[in-house]
């Protein structure tokens, strides 16, 4: 996955697509979000659950711990090792789902720049994906280490061949069973290993060179260049 994604709906569009019937706190606002072409480190809409209230909160996309000042700060965090990993070690017990719009990748065809494409559900839907993180819990203030990190596994069929990560996503029954922090642990890693959504769930196609410009935003970026393509239906699980 490559590190940049949309998230232009409204929050409230977001929490209808969780169909979750729990008392929600706001703290993104009732507006449309509007962003276009968000890249790592910017504040996004992130949906976590306490108490039995689900929340809303701006949280930037991208997480260390305080112990590791000498480290880059991942985005992403792969969903082979994610469980077991000493770096995420404190934010592995803090479930989070990120709703997305589309995100993008690039791929190099032989031009001067990289192509990007833009993927997205078939349905239009809101993407799903799980995510880990350090965000405002309970009545806790905001925290300057605030962050989280999408996981990540290994894309499959012919999504391959636009990058050979993609973000782990659960339908909506599954993202409520994510969130919930009574699910244990175990149960949590066995989701994301064998229960993600498949690829064909989705599609991609070729979107204009602007969108490598993180300035750019606006809707002219997810307007597709040529016809999607898809993956073949999957075979039952």
């Amino acid at each position: 996955m490559c590190g940049r994604l949309s998230q232009y709906r409204g929050v409230h569009e977001f929490v209808a697509a969780l169909s979750m019937p729990n008392a929600l706190i706001n703290n993104a606002g009732d507006q449309p979000l509007a962003l276009y072409n968000a890249a790592p480190s910017t504040q996004l809409a992130l949906l976590h659950e306490e108490s039995g209230v689900l929340h809303v909160d701006r949280v930037r996309w991208g997480w260390r711990p305080r112990w590791a000042r000498d480290h880059a700060t991942p985005i992403n965090a792969r969903v082979e090792k994610v469980a077991h990993d000493p770096f995420f070690k404190s934010i592995w017990p803090h479930r989070a789902i990120i709703a997305i719009d589309n995100w993008f990748e690039w791929v190099y065809e032989g031009g001067p720049k990289k192509q990007p494409y833009l993927i997205r559900r078939k349905d239009r839907a809101p993407i799903l994906c799980a995510a880990i993180g350090q965000y405002p819990r309970y009545e806790n203030e905001p925290d300057e280490h605030d962050g989280f990190v999408i996981i990540t596994a290994d894309s499959e069929g012919g999504m391959v061949d636009i990058h050979d990560r993609r973000p782990v996503t659960f339908n909506p029954e599954l993202a409520r069973e994510w969130l919930d922090p009574y699910t244990p642990k175990e149960r949590a890693e066995q989701m994301l290993l064998q229960q993600g959504e498949p690829c064909d769930a989705f599609e991609w196609f070729k979107v204009d060179l602007a969108v490598g410009n993180v300035k750019n935003q606006g809707s002219e970026l997810i307007e597709p260049v040529e016809d999607p393509r898809t993956c073949p239906p999957s075979p039952p699980r």
